[in-house]
């Protein structure tokens, strides 16, 4: 259920308030476009900006509108665990597939206390947990050998690395065997993560990209990795122009220049300059986009 192109979806707003229009079309775009699975109240959905509020309704628009075309995959991290596990328990509430739970960011936990977090969230549902591995905003980076000790729990099932450490699937395939769910979290190293024993990417560049991102995980999947390699060519300065500034702005401009949605962000993220404008346009056509 949970591999190939699964988007790391923006959370559309027209100015203060999100868009929730415009998040449904979004959603059905995605299915047509052959997008495997959704993650809403990500990074990129701008979870950190929602109130508890907004977020619980981002999760059951997304849920409610997919209607089980594509596995959802709700956003739930805290640095709290006490928050992630209500957001985790309203998440399977709403319906959702799994969770994607962030290492908690700022507190900066030890290993033991990375263990402790998954494991309350482990303890207080029956839906599966993915961890989210982002040791460049979270600062903490968890241990293979601590994924291992949480693999062992009946709901943790994978992982998004977006460390863009090419050991890490390796090892963690070598540590916690092939049932053990990777999901790559760098768009611009997906290819290598997936040879080295990838299921999938939570990717960034499927917003503006789906049917390109679709297609390109499921030649990886299909073990053809000739075709993989061309379309990954095609991709690569769209991954690029994705992180020209502080995802998500790019992906919402670009997702602005398909007629989609607005491109705003909420503070304290701002909008494109002109220049990074230049960037995604043009890698968008290269990509014949647009």
């Amino acid at each position: 259920m949970f591999k190939g192109s699964i988007c790391a979806l923006i959370t559309p707003f027209k100015g203060e308030e999100i868009d929730e229009r415009a998040l449904e079309t979004l959603v059905n775009w995605h299915v047509g476009q052959g997008t495997h699975g959704l993650v809403p109240c990500g990074t990129t959905g701008e979870s950190p900006t929602l109130s508890h509020k907004e977020h619980d309704r981002v999760v059951e628009i997304v849920v409610d509108v997919a209607a089980g075309r594509v596995p959802v995959i709700a956003g739930a991290g805290s640095n709290s665990t006490k928050e992630a596990v209500r957001l985790t328990q309203n998440a399977a509430k709403a319906g959702a597939d799994a969770v994607l739970v962030v290492t908690p960011y700022y507190n900066k936990p030890n290993q033991e206390g990375l263990y402790q977090h998954y494991r309350a969230l482990n303890d207080c549902t029956d839906i599966p947990i993915f961890i989210y591995n982002i040791p460049g905003r979270c600062v903490v980076d968890m241990s293979v050998a601590t994924m291992a000790r949480l693999a062992e729990l009946k709901n943790i099932v994978g992982v998004k690395d977006a460390t863009a450490d090419l050991m890490r699937p390796a090892e963690t395939l070598a540590a916690i065997g092939a049932d053990f769910i990777q999901l790559s979290g760098e768009d611009g190293t997906v290819l290598p993560f997936m040879a080295a024993g990838g299921h999938g990417c939570i990717s960034v560049t499927a917003n503006v990209a789906p049917r390109l991102c679709a297609e390109f995980q499921e030649a990886c999947l299909a073990g053809d990795y000739a075709r993989a390699r061309v379309l990954n060519a095609k991709l690569m300065p769209l991954h690029a122009a994705m992180f020209v500034d502080t995802n998500p702005a790019p992906a919402k401009y670009g997702v602005s220049q398909l007629g989609m949605a607005a491109e705003d962000v909420r503070g304290p993220l701002v909008t494109l300059t002109e220049e990074a404008r230049v960037t995604v346009r043009s890698a968008m056509k290269g990509a014949d986009l647009i």
